[in-house]
């Protein structure tokens, strides 16, 4: 990256231990039909069990032991991705460490659930905390952890948490950052380096629940966000109604063929914020981007080397890459969050 300008310092976190508020595992039985719970080995569906993992939440992993107890108890089996039988696939925890709200998602095979409301009596009992429980069911061959349907067993079905003095609901299938320490450093350096003043309109690219284009408003006259996945935007939409933010808009649409929609209608957009996802951006929603022209674009992403080809395209096209910010948002991991600010044709 450092072909493009100085790449400042990596900012790293204080306490990097037990960060993940989002643990999956995925359930299994070894060859003498014993039930395991853990982590995929790389580029296998063998399960390895980490009941002590030092990176997800410790909550998080406490649940996960209950439940693997409980499948026992209530004489449970595992689902087989091979015969299609049996009962638990994964469990997702998500927790809100400022709310303290714990999430607990049990995806299914099957939508049946013998004794259902004696288990999820026996959950609650042990793990206090929680506070809502969804049977998610995934019927279907492949390794998304979700599948479509979601039953909302206890609670109502979501969990808030706070960032940066805002209000979140997080539902099953949300994406939200794993890391909520390194979040609010990493938003904050992001808007930091737009620079606004609060005359700015401002478009939120991938914008998933509206993090962090609902954190920007204060500091830009609007802010339109932009998402294809239609859960996320109804989220995006509540989140904004839950902290009485007026001047923002949220739309379920591709990002590209919108920002293509608005350039033709001769729309004025100050600045793009964007996040996209591990595999970057193809070239037509960068394409778009450069037709709609803002005078400054901050690139946010998890993968320096896609973020990397995209930065040499949007060069191409005139903009110029005059900072990046690496944030360590996932401690012990070769991974790495990467913020750009690129302006248009400015030396």
């Amino acid at each position: 990256m450092g072909e493009f300008c100085h790449v400042n310092e990596i900012i790293g976190m204080e306490t990097p231990y037990n960060y993940r508020n989002k643990v999956q595992a995925a359930f299994g039985t070894d060859r003498n039909g014993k039930t395991v719970c853990g982590v995929y080995q790389s580029s296998t569906h063998r399960i390895v069990e980490n009941p002590e993992c030092f990176i997800q939440d410790e909550t998080a992993n406490r649940i996960i032991s209950v439940i693997k107890k409980l499948l026992k108890s209530f004489k449970l089996k595992p689902f087989d991705e091979v015969s299609m039988k049996g009962f638990l696939r994964h469990v997702l925890i998500k927790r809100g460490f400022k709310s303290g709200e714990v999430m607990v998602v049990l995806v299914t095979g099957y939508e049946d659930f013998p004794e259902r409301r004696s288990f999820i009596n026996a959950i609650i009992k042990r793990c206090p905390e929680v506070t809502t429980i969804i049977q998610n069911i995934n019927n279907k061959h492949g390794s998304l952890v979700l599948g479509d349907k979601n039953i909302v067993l206890y609670g109502s079905g979501k969990i808030t948490e706070e960032l940066l003095g805002f209000k979140f609901q997080i539902s099953p299938a949300a994406f939200y950052q794993v890391n909520p320490v390194m979040t609010e450093v990493l938003y904050k350096k992001a808007i930091s380096f737009l620079s606004l003043t609060g005359k700015e309109i401002i478009i939120d690219a991938y914008c998933g629940t509206g993090t962090i284009g609902i954190i920007a408003s204060p500091y830009a006259k609007e802010v339109i966000g932009v998402e294809l996945n239609s859960d996320a935007t109804t989220d995006a939409i509540e989140n904004a109604k839950l902290n009485d933010i007026k001047n923002t808009t949220f739309i379920n649409a591709d990002a590209g063929q919108f920002m293509e929609h608005l350039s033709r209608e001769g729309k004025k957009i100050d600045a793009v914020i964007m996040d996209p996802p591990r595999t970057g951006s193809d070239k037509k929603f960068l394409s778009s981007l450069c037709r709609l022209s803002p005078q400054k674009i901050v690139y946010i992403s998890c993968n320096p080397e896609t973020q990397r080809r995209d930065l040499i395209y949007l060069r191409s096209k005139g903009y110029l890459v005059k900072k990046i910010q690496p944030v360590d948002m996932f401690p012990h991991t070769n991974h790495v969050e990467t913020i750009a600010l690129l302006k248009k044709g400015q030396n």
